[in-house]
């Protein structure tokens, strides 16, 4: 086996293609905001207030779970050698804090700019929905007591939602 082909099966392995899919959906929504607003102009302001809300409210989300996560944050679906199962600051209340706080933080914005954007992150959410399954599968096998702490923490991305 090649170095090259090596590299691109243990990407596979670790869940690379779901991070390739999630930034290229990113790209595809930061493209989106460059284009004209397309909200009619009764409902702009609004939309703008909100939008911006709830992509401060993402944003804040986002930052609280990577400081949370510490050394045992990744993008891949597998856990990172030496991580640990982490359920302190925002996974004592959801298990992907960080997927919730990205959803809010790209909807938000994206509800600011344009419907295009929004589609496309309601395809992102999607796909961190499935991805995340595919990780609690790996974290299940990875980590002793995490399925008892999937059964207590019952929200997936953001607490009293989902």
């Amino acid at each position: 086996m090649t170095r090259a082909s090596s590299r691109w099966s243990e990407f596979r392995a670790q869940g690379g293609l779901w991070v390739a899919g999630q930034f290229a959906l990113m790209a595809g929504i930061a493209a989106a905001w460059l284009l004209p607003p397309e909200w009619p102009d009764s409902v702009r302001q609004s939309l703008n207030i909100l939008g911006i809300a709830l992509a401060l409210l993402g944003l804040g989300l986002a930052i609280w779970a990577y400081r949370s996560l510490g050394g045992s944050f990744t993008t891949y679906t597998t856990p990172p050698r030496g991580g640990e199962r982490v359920e302190v600051g925002p996974y004592r209340l959801v298990r992907h804090p960080m997927y919730g706080g990205g959803i809010l933080l790209f909807a938000g914005i994206s509800l600011a700019y344009s419907i295009s954007a929004l589609v496309l992150s309601a395809a992102l959410a999607a796909l961190w929905r499935a991805k995340s399954a595919v990780e609690e599968r790996e974290l299940v096998a990875r980590f002793p007591g995490y399925e008892e702490y999937r059964l207590r923490t019952s929200r997936r991305f953001l607490p009293f939602l989902y």
